[in-house]
């Protein structure tokens, strides 16, 4: 039995390497199995072993907003400032779902195109599958992956409106992005987002007047919200005007050190508890007083990854 499990250890440790290393192909298939196999132990051991490991500074920017606010768009813009700054870039790009295959349908991928010759870029679509909080049921394992590979992770969520919150528990910053002219200032106000972003950016800059007009009625509803120190950027992914300023404003509010360290944590308890709820029911979460004190056993436990989270929560909540 030692054996037959030493080949199997070493085949997660040299997959783990490959993916710290870049490898495009290791990457592609680790996110594969997340999406097709989630549950074979070597998946499990390789997610659980990469967890520890990110890159540096292995940051995770969530791209959110109402569908057609020109998401995909300015992410290709993101892309390309942090290619000329010399940072590696994965994406995780969730489209929705085919209604034949379950399949992504692609939509964002095809207009997020890096040069077809450069490695520094690796684009990846999942698909939704109906959640509706816009993110894949694999995008957390699918981030660890991404993070232990590239030096920018960038999250784009399929647009769902006002119940978009679950980028928080993936991105180390949430980027709303609000289009110009459409009301989204007053959705914006109501929504479940206004407490789960770090940065806000008014799409399609080059209209103007409307661009700066929402810039203005953001910084209004900020200021009414009590998040007037939240930063409102213009910018335009049809011309890249305001992508630099941006890019500067996310690197500014990022978390870094034991902040990130905590942040992480903090989402991978929230991961595993949410996780646990959909396996178990809310019932076995009562028995054990509820998603507060699970989130603080698990807080307590210190686990080494999302499957050690869950493997935990299993082992309460049966």
């Amino acid at each position: 039995m030692e054996n037959a499990a030493e080949p199997q250890a070493l085949d997660i440790t040299a997959r783990a390497q490959a993916i710290r290393a870049g490898s495009r192909a290791a990457v592609a298939n680790a996110l594969a199995e997340l999406e097709a196999t989630r549950t074979r132990p070597e998946t499990r051991a390789l997610v659980d072993a990469l967890y520890p490991s990110p890159r540096q500074p292995g940051a995770v920017i969530g791209l959110t907003g109402p569908p057609g606010v020109g998401k995909s768009t300015l992410a290709s813009k993101l892309v390309a400032a942090w290619r000329s700054a010399g940072r590696t870039v994965g994406v995780m790009a969730v489209d929705p779902s085919s209604r034949g295959s379950g399949g992504a349908l692609l939509g964002d991928r095809t207009r997020i195109r890096p040069a077809a010759d450069d490695d520094g870029v690796f684009v990846r679509s999942l698909a939704a599958r109906g959640a509706l909080g816009g993110l894949s049921p694999a995008a957390f394992e699918a981030m660890v992956v991404l993070r232990a590979a590239f030096d920018m992770v960038l999250v784009e969520t399929v647009g769902v409106g006002q119940s978009e919150t679950d980028i928080a528990r993936v991105a180390d910053v949430t980027v709303v992005a609000v289009q110009p002219g459409s009301g989204d200032t007053l959705q914006f106000i109501k929504s479940g987002l206004m407490e789960s972003f770090e940065l806000l950016v008014v799409t399609k800059s080059d209209l103007g007047a409307p661009a700066r007009r929402a810039h203005k009625d953001l910084k209004v509803a900020l200021s009414l919200l009590g998040r007037s120190d939240v930063e409102v950027v213009l910018a335009s992914g049809t011309d890249g005007s305001g992508v630099e300023p941006l890019v500067a404003a996310i690197d500014a509010v990022r978390p870094a050190g034991q902040d990130a360290v905590r942040a992480r944590a903090e989402q991978l308890t929230a991961f595993a508890t949410a996780a646990a709820t959909r396996l178990f029911g809310t019932l076995a979460i009562a028995r054990v007083g509820g998603r507060r004190a699970l989130q603080a056993k698990l807080a307590a436990s210190a686990p080494a990854g999302p499957y050690d989270a869950l493997a935990r929560c299993e082992e309460w909540l049966t």
